[in-house]
């Protein structure tokens, strides 16, 4: 039986337009039942609709951020900035470092897939853990939490902005494209299509960070969740993400694309499973990978590619 979360059932925009569609919820709950999921099914019954069973669009977006607010407290209690800023900071130092083949003017740019709250962007606009110079932008499909993530911004004082729509679609083209827990939301095909969308693009590098795919990963998300998340819906995508994670093989396969030198960061078999969740896949224009190593230094022996995965992997 798939694995279904249900935030991606119940928030539903057209990629084209970035409009927001209509969500039967009797539709919701026979998808989920027929995946073999009832407490899911259970979860989504309660939640109200119209008189034409369509799901109320603002109770949504209510649990939404709710929810999205709990993520990050998650992910502040695990210190997520500072694990990604540990491969993202020697990525933005080769970038500088190669400034001369890009042309003196040229400015550094992150856009975050899929921001949410707006974490990441906000947490690298607080600290400037990447230097000055690099402009930081967050994009997002769901309207109701770029507008949260937005009026957070703005409350903090944070140089950082939020854009509703979609990512490969921005007047201004990314250096680099970063996201968190959003690898797993993407099934076959649409997997390796995500990275090749990057690989076509200007963007000179990827990093993706997503849940570890390690046995150990299920009953830790059902933890953490378990203790820290207070609404049902939380808890269940939660676990329900853990088990969706891809594979080391998986990641370095589908991120493989002319012109991209695809690398992971601590797969299963140099990680402790104990002390890792999230780790990234990079894919690098071929000449960054020399500086990128040389930035990180030692760190550099847990950055693998295709060539020497298996020899990793336990």
């Amino acid at each position: 039986m798939p694995h279904l979360e249900i935030s991606d059932l119940i928030t539903v925009t057209d990629p084209a337009s970035g409009a927001r569609l209509p969500v039967r919820r009797a539709e919701v709950v026979r998808r989920l039942r027929e995946a073999g999921d009832p407490r899911a099914a259970r979860i989504v019954a309660a939640l109200p609709a119209d008189r034409d069973d369509v799901l109320d669009p603002h109770a949504v977006d209510r649990l939404m951020i709710g929810v999205h607010t709990e993520l990050q407290r998650l992910s502040e209690e695990l210190r997520i900035g500072e694990r990604l800023v540990h491969v993202l900071r020697p990525l933005f130092a080769a970038l500088r470092a190669t400034a001369g083949q890009r042309g003196p003017a040229e400015p550094l740019r992150l856009v975050d897939i899929g921001s949410g709250l707006g974490y990441l962007v906000r947490w690298l606009a607080a600290t400037g853990a990447l230097g000055p110079g690099v402009e930081l932008v967050g994009v997002d499909l769901d309207a109701a939490l770029v507008g949260e993530a937005e009026r957070l911004a703005r409350a903090e004082e944070l140089d950082c902005r939020f854009v509703h729509g979609n990512a490969f679609d921005l007047p201004e083209a990314a250096t680099v494209y970063v996201s968190t827990g959003v690898l797993h939301h993407f099934r076959g095909p649409a997997l390796a299509e995500f990275f090749r969308a990057q690989a076509t693009s200007p963007a000179l590098a990827f990093c993706h960070f997503d849940i570890a795919a390690t046995r150990l990963a299920p009953i830790g998300a059902w933890v953490f969740h378990r203790a820290r998340m207070r609404h049902p819906l939380g808890r269940h995508d939660g676990v329900a993400s853990a088990l969706r994670a891809h594979t080391d093989e998986t990641l370095l396969s589908a991120a493989a694309a002319p012109g991209i030198r695809p690398l992971l960061y601590e797969p299963r078999g140099l990680a402790n499973p104990f002390c890792t969740t999230l780790r990234p896949v990079l894919g690098i224009r071929p000449h960054l990978e020399a500086p990128l190593r040389q930035a990180m230094g030692r760190a550099s022996r847990r950055l693998v590619g295709p060539e020497q995965l298996a020899g990793t992997v336990r």
